[in-house]
């Protein structure tokens, strides 16, 4: 467990991004797995060089609250947290594997001792398992138990250990956003096709943010899928050959985490409990 210093949230408001940062930022996993090594993020807008995770804890944080960054390893968020503090914002990071019930339970009894019970909670967590597997291996039969169990904890477990872990203090103060952060696989299942991740599991995601829905709205609780349905800019997909070829198909992530802001910010007579974001250039997934 680790936490950078600077204390309690000072009365602000609590939001947690569960995964801030990306695998694709300039020294992510699949950054260094799709050009063999890290890229160099410094010509990129500071709102694109974390992904979706970054982009949302950034605006979070404008927009006055205190922002939770959770990952797998605290050096990661480093230079996330550092440009929220430059921006004005005030932030700390929290270590989290969400394939451990026990770390699961330790940050978030850091998160409640160091900064208070979260209003507003952004599960974005992510995983590679999958991409690195040769065309002659496409077919379930050649997946690895553990690329599954790992597909399972991140899209499954994980969000529903999270879920037990701040729905009951929303419930109780009788409001609160959680949103998930979600992709196309989530709305049905379909073949994993050579360099996709194995994302079926995706679709219990979107499973249980309609479970929670029904379960806690009625307790003042927003709940929401949020289909990120597209390519998304980042230090490592910007230098793909593909997302160069065809910039409209590239999604914005600082406008993504305008989308998410907006959900937080719906009237209670009209939440959205599902937004599917998709570039005006190709066809919605279906």
């Amino acid at each position: 467990m680790a936490k950078t210093p600077g204390g309690k949230s000072k009365g602000k408001k609590v939001a947690v991004v569960v995964g801030a940062t990306s695998k694709w930022q300039a020294d992510g996993r699949n950054t260094k797995l799709a050009h063999g090594k890290a890229v160099d993020d410094s010509d990129l807008p500071v709102g694109v060089r974390w992904g979706i995770g970054g982009a949302i804890a950034q605006k979070f944080a404008a927009e006055g609250f205190y922002v939770v960054l959770t990952t797998r390893a605290a050096a990661n968020a480093a230079g996330l947290a550092a440009a929220i503090r430059d921006q004005g914002g005030d932030c700390m990071i929290v270590e989290l594997d969400l394939s451990k019930q026990d770390s699961v339970a330790a940050a978030f009894a850091t998160i409640r001792s160091d900064a208070g019970d979260p209003h507003v909670l952004v599960y974005n967590a992510g995983y590679l398992e999958g991409r690195d597997l040769p065309p002659e291996k496409e077919l379930l039969e050649h997946i690895p138990i553990e690329m599954f169990d790992t597909a399972q904890h991140i899209a499954s477990r994980g969000p529903f250990l999270v879920a037990k872990e701040v729905l009951p203090a929303m419930r109780k103060r009788g409001e609160g956003s959680f949103f998930f952060s979600n992709n196309s696989s989530s709305l049905r299942g379909r073949k994993r096709m050579t360099g996709q991740s194995l994302y079926y599991p995706r679709v219990m995601m979107r499973t249980l943010a309609q479970v929670l829905t029904e379960e806690y709205s009625e307790h003042g609780v927003h709940v929401a899928n949020v289909v990120i349905d597209g390519l998304i800019d980042s230090p490592g997909t910007h230098a793909l050959p593909h997302a160069r070829q065809n910039p409209d198909r590239v999604m914005n992530p600082v406008k993504i985490a305008e989308a998410f802001y907006y959900l937080h910010t719906q009237d209670r007579s009209v939440w959205t409990h599902e937004l599917q974001l998709t570039p005006f250039s190709t066809k919605p997934s279906y």
